[in-house]
């Protein structure tokens, strides 16, 4: 006797459904999907007990003619494709026919569904293991899925369920994923007779992000659009005083299709260096569009997973468009003072999972900033009652010294020069220092008027720019100025290669060996002379400023972004020298908590008002935080006096 058995179709469709449909999170998703292809502009979802009990998704799409309706439970039966070519070429959301028939099979399924040129609409009622039935029914142009007792015929599938709660979140984050992706879709979700989510669908993505992500992300974007080989790129971007401990916050969409790829998270993450503290994780809304032919996505079930059939122009068109847009950003940090009590905010429905200020506020310091209101740029007045050195030696302490930052740093066993290196403390501060980021033979910046209040805890400078008054970390804002111009300086530098007098041994798998030799040429660009094994390299140069020890990683990390479509050799090499550079600016910069003379102060000032774009150190700390003098008011009361 044969041990292969055949199984019946309700046993295949349960088994398929396990694919598709494994929480009700899963099937929301499938739904909504439908209703936006179908060209819904309005969505209501409504969930109750998780989605276990009750799921129901309307649209006001072109709805379904009654004759239609069997069939759309049915395995594979779909509008989206017809012949196998269409597979090239995914243009929808929904494709392989398996939503509606996996749902059927695993709950009690109606739908109710018209099209716009008929008189009446149409109910379709299946139940596990029974036939369809279809009846005529008055309803609205559209189509309302009805999905109640999910796994009610599969018990050891339900008892997999987490809590009510948890499903319920689960569903909140694929309706909050796929309300982003279509601003132009009015999106609304019902959790137990409760509205927590609505979008406007006005198609402005910022409305959207405002409905979904709530106030304080909307508030911290930079807008990005770029576009590389035919891949566009475009959407928002946190700016980098606002980052996340994991990547929840970082949301794709290929061609309107919310998708995990490792080729973008490692663009827009790699363009993030030097702007974030180490182990955080920028927060994102990119939508790429591409040609659906350079592009799988029936790779799983979930249609969350994509193949590229080359990714390196969409790493590339990812990662030079968040990195231009970061490098260009001007926008400081603000202070944050606390709500006021005379004007209490009530949040959005949609903000509920946001946590809500409780209105109450720290009391503000009770020091005040006397400053000269006709004064504009000029000097701020000497401290006459500094501790003399016989009170430091009391206190047990070093009587402070102004330091100047050394000329040259180590890096890689090669001294550096640090051009930007403070000049020595001058008599008098100057109105203006008309030195440009970029210096040309014609142009010089027209610098914002500013003034240097002082300095405090020996850590912080207060300047009055305009209206605004800074708050300035001189040892962050130092070692910034200090990291730019070194990579200015490894930017304008020919590559020079160091010889080694022993050849390094590097073993690696076939598959790095395959994957670095394919990129030969430009590992010989940036300084590399290997000759390749079938698993072994022998290294004989190596770029000037490595260290021969950390070659082999190098070229391991190398191997592996190239193999995975996270990175190039070029931009590997760029990465790990910019991380270099700024450990090489933060031991050159001034210190925190040390007096400094006048002189460097002011130089660091200077400069920050020549080069706007520098807001944060390397390490992801603000250079300096904004006040505007219409928030002081506000805290005083003094609005409209």
């Amino acid at each position: 006797m044969g041990r292969i058995n055949l199984l019946p179709i309700s046993v295949a469709n349960l088994i398929a459904a396990g694919e598709v449909v494994d929480r009700p999170a899963s099937a929301v998703k499938e739904l909504m999907e439908n209703a936006i292809d179908a060209g819904a502009t309005r969505v209501t979802v409504e969930i109750q007990h998780g989605g276990v009990t009750l799921m129901r998704v309307s649209d006001n799409g072109q709805g379904i003619s009654p004759e239609d309706l069997p069939l759309a439970i049915k395995r594979h039966a779909t509008s989206k494709i017809k012949e196998a070519k269409d597979l090239d070429a995914i243009s929808t959301l929904g494709f392989r026919g398996e939503a509606l028939a996996a749902i059927a099979s695993v709950s009690d399924l109606r739908i109710f569904s018209k099209t716009p040129d008929a008189a009446f609409g149409a109910m379709l009622e299946v139940h596990p293991g029974k036939e369809p039935t279809v009846t005529e029914q008055g309803c609205p142009d559209g189509t309302t899925v009805l999905v109640e007792n999910l796994f009610a015929n599969i018990p050891a599938r339900r008892k997999f369920l987490k809590k009510d709660q948890t499903e319920a979140m689960a569903v909140t984050a694929n309706v909050e994923k796929i309300a982003l992706s279509h601003p132009e879709v009015a999106f609304r979700l019902i959790i137990d007779g409760s509205v927590r989510l609505e979008t406007a669908g006005d198609g402005n993505l910022m409305s959207a992000v405002y409905a979904v992500m709530g106030k304080e992300f909307s508030q911290k974007l930079i807008s990005i659009e770029g576009e590389n080989e035919g891949i566009k790129v475009a959407g928002l971007i946190g700016r980098t005083d606002y980052y996340k401990g994991n990547r929840n916050w970082e949301n794709c969409y290929l061609n309107g299709r919310y998708v995990k790829s490792k080729t973008v998270t490692a663009a827009v993450e790699q363009a993030y260096t030097s702007y974030l503290p180490p182990e955080r994780f920028p927060a994102c809304v990119l939508f790429l569009t591409i040609d659906p032919s350079r592009v799988d996505v029936n790779v799983h079930p979930a249609k969350l997973e994509v193949k590229f059939s080359n990714e390196k122009p969409v790493f590339d068109a990812v990662y030079y468009t968040v990195r231009s847009a970061l490098e260009n950003d001007t926008t400081r940090p603000t202070f944050s003072l606390g709500q006021r009590l005379s004007e209490p905010q009530k949040p959005r429905v949609s903000e509920a999972r946001v946590p809500v200020e409780d209105g109450k506020r720290e009391s503000l310091s009770s020091r005040q900033l006397s400053y000269d209101q006709l004064g504009k740029v000029q000097r701020q007045p000497e401290v006459k009652d500094r501790m003399t050195a016989a009170e430091y030696r009391r206190l047990g302490r070093d009587e402070p010294h102004p330091k100047t930052p050394p000329t040259f740093v180590k890096q890689g066993g090669l001294n550096i020069p640090m051009t930007q290196t403070p000049p020595p403390p001058k008599q008098e501060a100057k109105a203006e220092k008309p030195v440009p980021k970029m210096p040309t033979e014609t142009e010089t910046p027209i610098l914002p008027e500013y003034r240097i209040v002082g300095e405090v805890f020996h850590s912080y400078v207060i300047v009055e720019v305009g209206e605004k008054l800074l708050l300035i970390d001189k040892h962050a804002a130092h070692e910034r100025i200090l990291f730019e111009g070194l990579k200015a300086n490894l930017a304008k530098a020919e590559v020079v290669s160091q010889m080694l007098l022993l050849p390094l041994e590097v073993m690696l798998t076939r598959g790095e060996v395959g994957a670095l030799e394919e990129y030969r040429s430009e590992l010989e660009k940036i300084g590399f002379a290997i000759e390749f094994g079938k698993q072994t390299l022998t290294v004989s140069a190596i770029p000037e400023g490595i260290e021969s020890g950390a070659v082999a990683d190098m070229l391991s990390t190398m191997a592996e972004r190239i193999l995975t479509g996270t990175g190039s050799v070029k931009l590997t090499r760029d990465i790990l020298f910019e991380k270099a550079l700024y450990q090489a600016a933060c031991k050159a910069a001034i210190k925190a908590g040390r007096e400094y003379a006048d002189g460097h102060v002011e130089w660091i000032v200077g400069k920050l008002m020549e080069l706007p774009d520098i807001t944060f150190c390397p390490h992801g700390r603000p250079v300096a935080m904004e006040l505007t003098h219409k928030t002081i008011d506000g805290q005083f009361d003094r609005m409209g006096f």
